[in-house]
């Protein structure tokens, strides 16, 4: 365990190696326990994991700020968009900070960035430590960073230190850094309801700010197919809403090129076998139940042929689907460069398939469902593999209780499982079988939750003594609060070694009812209390959660994001901001 390069104090944390030139900076400052707690200039999102700032001293940024780093491609458009942000943001802060701004020191002139591993890749795993040192003296602030993606970090970091106007910046700063997980993700489903690719790139902007870096973009689901597949052309323009909801390769690119630029990367999903009824729209013969009435008339729930309107799963047994798939597969892997391919594979539902007559002969002969589906991963994995794709699927492939594969069909080498059933048990359920996870329990992750269910002619509601839709009206009511998601832990009853199989987690919006119009209200800012406690956990250093604390940076920080064009949600009335405590809900003694 390291710390400025072999000093310690109360904050351990493991570390890799530093450059000798953060190693002599970090020496040169005072080292005293770090303090964020000054109605200081120090308020970051999410918060560093260590911070050294023993005088709550600031002085100006210079008019004519600099940022000189070496040459990186996806890094020089990033030190760009900062440089004109630190330059013009000259945010004010809601609550006023004590800070000594010094009107001796020079003004502070430039920003070098020193970088390790120039060639490291945008890749799950990616380093992305940094250190940032501001002394009192000098007008040079200092960046080290081990890879460009670390350094996206840092500036990020330096442009939340910056404020008024004129522009002041702290001083006599050591901020350490490193994410406490690896997979911090927001999947956003573009089939229920159509997103324009600008509503893709903001969302993807505000995700760097929050040191977010997977998108995770669930683009095709049952109800539309909105993306052009070069060797399947008529899937969207048959399946997509319309030609103007529709992403084209160039559409796609200029959203991967994005993400690289703001150090996130973009997980495509492909949703199958289930949720393919949009698929019918051009090969009606490999679909199953499609375009039929989701639950029957006088059926039980057990026989409905999908889990809300839109039906539709892909055939096994037809070869034809496997002709389109691979071709669907091959042409996503060639648009994303990400290295992780999410197969999907969740909710297969029993009277989908057993509608088909080519699966009902199946099923006559002692086939079962669970088989269909082996025959679907065994006949798609190997191929996604051969792509040189790590494969996430939903965790239904591995723990339905009716439809699911054997473990021998999912190699653990290859195979990642994205939860999202009874919280921390399945995630026990998916690290105990030996597999990686990502965490999007709907318990606490959903961000579609509470707002009601989007069914016509449903009569829960007729209830003039209230009943299920006081909770929201949706399967996974209630709403997810900020302090919901804040406070979850999501290695919660893992062992050392259990977790250590936790990649991270995703916040996930399901779009039946999100469209552009609340896009950004929906994500923001509850995502950020996601994105803190993956960063830098969710405790103090006496390890007691500080969602009490997070309350007035969150307060700060959804101001600033609000500044900065993204139409967050407040969290609370600004008189409690302007009237620290006062809106707790049990007084400070």
């Amino acid at each position: 365990m390291r710390i400025c390069g072999g000093k310690r104090s109360m904050f351990q944390v493991s570390v890799p190696p530093i450059s000798l030139l953060a190693t002599i900076i970090c020496l040169t400052l005072p080292f005293l326990p770090p303090t964020l707690s000054l109605q200081s200039a120090v308020n970051v999102w999410p918060k560093p994991r260590l911070v050294s700032w023993p005088k709550p001293l600031a002085r100006s940024l210079s008019t004519n700020f600099t940022i000189n780093s070496p040459y990186h491609q996806n890094l020089q458009p990033a030190i760009s968009r900062y440089l004109r942000l630190i330059r013009t943001e000259h945010h004010h802060p809601l609550v006023t900070p004590f800070v000594n701004v010094s009107t001796s020191s020079p003004p502070l002139q430039t920003l070098y960035i020193d970088i390790s591993d120039l060639a490291a890749s945008l890749q799950h795993g990616v380093n992305e430590t940094y250190s940032l040192s501001i002394s009192e003296v000098g007008e040079t602030a200092y960046l080290t960073a081990e890879t460009a993606w670390g350094a996206m970090r840092g500036l990020e970091t330096f442009s939340q230190l910056v404020w008024g106007n004129p522009s002041v910046v702290p001083v006599g700063l050591y901020i350490w850094d490193a994410p406490l997980f690896a997979h911090r993700g927001v999947m956003l489903d573009t089939s229920r309801n159509y997103y324009g690719v600008e509503d893709i790139l903001r969302t993807i902007e505000a995700m760097s700010a929050n040191k977010l870096n997977v998108f995770h973009w669930h683009v095709t689901d049952s109800h539309s197919f909105p993306l052009m597949v070069p060797s399947e052309p008529e899937l969207a323009a048959k399946g997509a809403y319309g030609p103007d909801m529709i992403y084209s390769p160039s559409d796609v690119a200029k959203i991967v090129q994005f993400g690289l630029e703001h150090g996130v990367r973009v997980l495509p999903e492909i949703d199958s076998p289930g949720h393919t009824g949009s698929w019918a729209e051009a090969y009606p013969e490999i679909v199953a139940c499609a375009n039929m009435f989701w639950l029957p008339a006088g059926s039980d729930w057990g026989d409905r042929l999908a889990s809300e309107p839109g039906t539709g799963h892909l055939n096994p047994l037809n070869p034809k689907t496997y002709q389109v798939l691979k071709n669907v597969i091959r042409d996503v892997s060639m648009l994303f460069p990400e290295t992780f391919y999410h197969g999907g594979a969740d909710e297969i539902v029993p009277g989908c398939w057993k509608a088909d007559p080519t699966i009902q002969s199946f099923i006559a002969n002692g086939g079962t469902l669970s088989q269909l589906l082996e025959t679907f991963v065994n006949s798609t994995l190997p191929y996604i593999l051969s792509l040189n794709r790590t494969v996430v699927y939903w965790e239904d492939v591995l723990l339905d209780g009716i439809v699911k594969v054997d473990s021998s069909f999912l190699p653990k080498e290859h195979t990642i499982l994205q939860t999202w059933n009874n919280g921390t048990n399945n995630t026990k359920r998916i690290v105990e079988a030996g597999y990686r996870a990502i965490v999007s329990s709907s318990e606490f992750y959903y961000l579609d939750c509470g707002h009601g269910d989007f069914l016509g002619n449903d009569s829960q509601y007729d209830q003039q003594a209230g009943g299920e839709s006081l909770n929201g009206g949706s399967w996974c009511g209630p709403f997810k609060t900020w302090q919901t998601i804040y406070d979850y832990d999501i290695t919660y009853g893992l062992s050392e070694d259990e977790a250590k199989l936790v990649l991270g987690g995703e916040v996930a919006l399901w779009s039946e009812q999100a469209d552009p119009t609340v896009l950004d209200a929906r994500i923001w800012p509850r995502t950020s209390a996601m994105a803190e406690t993956l960063w830098s956990g969710n405790r103090d250093e006496s390890g007691k959660k500080r969602s009490a604390e997070a309350t007035d940076r969150l307060n700060e920080w959804r101001y600033r994001m609000v500044s900065r064009g993204v139409k967050a949600e407040p969290i609370q009335p600004l008189w409690c901001v302007r009237n620290p405590g006062m809106c707790n809900a049990v007084e400070s003694s």
